[in-house]
């Protein structure tokens, strides 16, 4: 079942949600260098991309509206509902904003932004101390910035897939692992030997999966 009433052309909506999460991006992560400012900057077009889709011209839908009619023929696709695509072509008959993989998106959303928050904190501190980061989300990889926006850009494409943000998805990733492996080299010339004991045992992206368990646990029980 989706809402009848079309939900495009809002581009009110565009602009101030948009603005909304760029800000609440910009809170978080409080970029202060070319390169912090640079995956901010991908980052914001990411999302100027998808609410253009959201509420502005649904190019997508437009562009798969022959196979989509054909394929499920029972859904108006040009409501604001049928945007949820994954719900509607897995078959969800309630309210896509709570479907699986729209709850599914805010948990990444919100994961990614909490990760961004607390290792922006331990930098800060690192920085200002002239310490290496290494506690917190340091802990676990030794990008957990870039880590949180791969989460919050892939809670986004879960909850509204576009071809534009799909294309994008892949290059702002190869991007932000250029700008990790710049950052590393600045970062081993400060610390040196140190830094390169903490690579060894600290993975760039995917933390290790016993160690993860482990510190979940431990924070389930304090």
């Amino acid at each position: 079942m989706t809402d009848q009433s079309p939900a495009y052309g809002l581009w009110g909506l565009v602009i101030l949600n948009s603005v909304i999460f760029i800000f609440f991006a910009f809170s978080f992560f409080k970029p202060r260098t070319t390169r912090d400012w640079r995956s901010f900057g991908a980052f914001s077009a990411f999302m100027v991309a998808l609410f253009a889709e959201m509420y502005g011209f649904p190019l997508t839908i437009y562009v798969l509206s022959g196979w989509l009619q054909t394929k499920f023929p029972g859904v108006d696709w040009f409501t604001h509902d049928a945007g949820h695509l994954l719900e509607m072509m897995f078959g969800w008959k309630g309210n896509p904003h709570f479907g699986p993989f729209h709850l599914l998106s805010f948990l990444l959303i919100g994961g990614g932004f909490f990760l961004i928050a607390k290792a922006w904190h331990v930098l800060f501190h690192a920085q200002k101390k002239g310490v290496l980061a290494r506690s917190g989300p340091y802990d676990y990889v030794r990008h957990p910035q870039y880590v949180g926006f791969v989460l919050v850009l892939l809670g986004f494409l879960v909850q509204w897939p576009t071809l534009l943000t799909l294309a994008m998805f892949p290059v702002l990733l190869l991007m932000y692992a250029r700008l990790a492996k710049q950052e590393e080299q600045e970062v081993r010339r400060q610390f040196g030997e140190e830094y390169d004991r903490y690579a060894v045992n600290v993975p760039a992206f995917i933390p290790k999966w016993s160690k993860l368990v482990h510190g979940l646990s431990g924070a389930s029980t304090q």
